[in-house]
């Protein structure tokens, strides 16, 4: 398994002893754990991320905070869909399909309406930012 970086750690650690709750800057804010097969390395990588229901499935956003490159976990789940979601004390497989299009659009306008920060990561960057539905296996 990778280590993550001591930011992600620490985030991991609190999610983890307190049932899915974390403080600091994603106080209140819906957070999965998943965990992904490095695309190159194979191992395990645990990230914390911010997450939006829609319907029976969890949708995740690549914004990497408007950076210029996609995260490194959405290149692990578009090479390996399988991944570990954890929500809360819960913990399931589940598989990654990346969302386009128009539905890609509305989930995104959604998420970005409920947490602002969503439309500055956009306005930052040239890239589209990815949105990736998790189905629980």
């Amino acid at each position: 398994m990778s280590e993550p970086n001591e930011f992600n750690k620490k985030i991991i650690e609190e999610f983890r002893a307190h049932g899915g709750k974390v403080g600091g800057p994603f106080e209140g804010a819906p957070m999965v754990l998943l965990t992904t097969i490095g695309a190159k390395s194979g191992n395990q990588t645990t990230t914390p991320l911010v997450y939006k229901q829609d319907g029976d499935r969890i949708v995740i956003f690549a914004s990497a905070a408007g950076a210029p490159k996609h995260p490194a976990w959405y290149h692990n789940l578009v090479a390996n869909p399988q991944v570990i979601i954890e929500v809360g004390s819960a913990r399931s497989g589940a598989t990654a399909e990346v969302v386009t299009g128009d539905e890609r659009d509305r989930i995104y306008a959604e998420q970005a309406a409920i947490m602002p920060g969503f439309a500055e990561y956009e306005a930052k960057t040239t890239r589209v930012i990815p949105v990736v539905a998790l189905h629980r296996n």
